[in-house]
């Protein structure tokens, strides 16, 4: 095995465990759940089942399509599941599953870190975009 140097503190990954079906099912698995109106439902729906029109006022500024899109995805996939009661005016209701609450921890630790280093990766940009400016 060739040893690579790490860059910085990153542990270098021996390249014999790169395995090109692992990296397929890795990239479609985080396409899924690694964009950000998924993570932000169901970081959303971690509290419990919601409506519709809940969830859209709790994410703010998601569209009433892209809403839809991301839970008919999450729904396909089998993280979320969509209950619909016969009263009228028909109420419907997303919920996560079993499957999809084991998304919750990593989901979780994503976004804490994310806040934990929110500053240092601004302070990055802006170092970064003041060297760019003046073509160091």
């Amino acid at each position: 095995m060739t040893k690579q140097r790490a860059q910085e503190g990153t542990p270098v990954i021996p390249s014999n465990l790169h395995e090109p079906e692992d990296c397929r099912a890795a990239s479609e698995v985080l396409s899924r759940v690694g964009d950000k109106w998924t993570i932000l439902v169901v970081w959303t729906l971690g509290d419990g089942p919601k409506r519709f029109n809940e969830l859209r006022k709790s994410l703010g500024s998601i569209s009433q399509r892209m809403l839809t899109l991301t839970l008919r995805g999450l729904e396909r996939d089998g993280l979320v599941t969509r209950t619909a009661f016969a009263t009228i005016p028909p109420r419907v209701e997303y919920e996560l599953t079993k499957f999809g609450r084991s998304l919750l921890l990593p989901v979780s630790e994503l976004g804490s870190w994310a806040r934990r280093n929110r500053s240092a990766i601004q302070n990055s940009r802006q170092r970064y975009d003041s060297a760019s400016r003046t073509g160091d």
